[in-house]
């Protein structure tokens, strides 16, 4: 093939043609790699491909279907956009093919669903809500503006602090426990900190997720305007939806690179680990309880940092210069191990599926608003995984992932404790 230009700009689907093309089928999207599994019980990784059966289901389905979208070979219809959004953009596709390839599959699946709004078949009538939502209130629920920080009545903000607590729509709104649990440890450690209240927006993922990039640029831009004027270089944040939106998404949104960005984002869970290498923090509350840990999408293999990169390509999709593979391998994975491992009591156990390979709670992607049995049924297959290994708890590090599990957890009827793991290092301290 003759060499072409092409860059990480996902607007224009062009520059994934070639990752459309060369998908050769080898289900490596779907199948975790055998030599993690211990047999076959757990060993798919797609969550739609699993529950429709279906290719248009797949990631080599919708590749199939983009490229012939692309080329004119086929038009929008009701089935064709109900197949682009019956899926969580969770990532697994993405790393499971960058075992054997290196085809952006990930950012080709985010393009086709840009290009599905921009043509004006999209997104579903559920997202435009959310849009709405947050157009109006800068929340995702429609609360009002002016109660984001009523959480924080009893929580002393330092204006001079450089570091910026995030708290996202659902700390803020809908789970206040874990925006307590994580001011409370902050307090703990030493660590002064920040609220941007009412200056605070969505973060932006239930926009760019549903591929209204323009709407989520807007938020953005509001955000990084809000954390320049707060003086804030390091933002944290107990959202694992906010940490990526924030680390990789607004990046990719603007073409640039997460070291580009004039903030750091952090994790709680990295935050901690970082205070008990320095011994600022100490666990002295005994939890006596068998727990394994769910490895968030967002925070997990979705969470790298993103690498902008434009230039040519040519024979065998040689690139140059070279382009750079986010495979999902670098993404928070030791630290919320580490912290639930130092708590006294607690008994952990692995999943079968874990890191990069982990199963999606469901709930990401739109799935949980537009498609809300999808996402419970997706739940509950991760609900049969916990109960395989026998964990009284499930701990997460995600609202949403906490939200969609507690929900499977009470329509199934299982005694199984979902919790969020700033809510479980605030109890170990206090």
């Amino acid at each position: 093939m003759p060499e072409e230009n092409v860059k990480f700009d996902l607007t224009d689907m062009k520059n994934f043609e070639y990752d459309m093309k060369r998908c050769v089928r080898c289900k490596g999207c779907k199948w975790v790699d055998h030599i993690y599994m211990p047999g076959a019980t757990f060993s798919t990784r797609c969550p739609s491909e699993k529950r429709y059966l279906f290719d248009s289901f797949s990631a080599w389905g919708r590749l199939r279907l983009a490229l012939s979208l692309l080329n004119g070979r086929i038009e929008f219809n009701d089935r064709f956009v109900e197949a682009i959004y019956k899926c969580q953009l969770c990532g697994a596709c993405d790393v499971g093919c960058k075992r054997n390839l290196d085809l952006e599959i990930g950012s080709a699946l985010e393009s086709l669903r840009i290009r599905c709004v921009a043509d004006g078949f999209g997104p579903m009538p559920e997202h435009k809500t959310a849009a709405e939502n947050i157009e109006k209130e800068h929340n995702v629920f429609g609360a009002p503006a002016g109660n984001r920080d009523k959480w924080a009545k009893d929580i002393k903000s330092d204006d001079k602090a450089d570091f910026v607590y995030f708290v996202g729509c659902y700390g803020s709104y809908k789970m206040q426990g874990i925006s307590k649990a994580t001011a409370n440890i902050l307090k703990a450690t030493g660590q002064s900190f920040k609220i941007m209240g009412s200056d605070e927006y969505c973060c932006g993922y239930p926009l760019y997720s549903t591929g209204q990039i323009e709407k989520a640029k807007q938020v953005a831009q509001h955000n990084i305007d809000a954390i320049k004027k707060s003086g804030a270089k390091t933002v944290i944040t107990a959202c694992a939806e906010c940490y990526k939106t924030l680390k990789v998404d607004y990046p990719k949104m603007f073409n640039k690179s997460t070291s580009d960005m004039e903030y750091e984002v952090v994790h709680l869970v990295e935050f901690v680990a970082d205070q008990m290498e320095k011994g600022s923090i100490e666990f002295k509350n005994n939890i006596d309880m068998r727990v394994t840990y769910h490895d968030a999408c967002n925070l997990s293999r979705l969470s790298e940092p993103w690498m902008y990169w434009e230039g040519t390509r040519g024979h065998y999709g040689i690139t140059k210069p070279s382009a750079p593979r986010r495979k999902g391998t670098n993404g928070v994975y030791h630290q919320p191990r580490d912290i639930l491992k130092a708590i006294p009591g607690i008994n952990y156990t692995e999943m079968i599926r874990i890191r990069e390979n982990a199963w999606c709670c469901g709930a990401g992607g739109g799935v949980a608003e537009a498609f809300p049995e999808f996402a419970q049924w997706a739940a509950e297959e991760r609900l049969e995984e916990v109960e395989e290994v026998g964990a009284a708890a499930l701990i997460t590090a995600c609202p949403r992932c906490n939200e969609n599990f507690s929900k499977a957890v009470t329509a199934s009827g299982d005694d199984i404790k979902v919790i969020d793991i700033a809510e479980m290092i605030n109890e170990a301290i206090k």
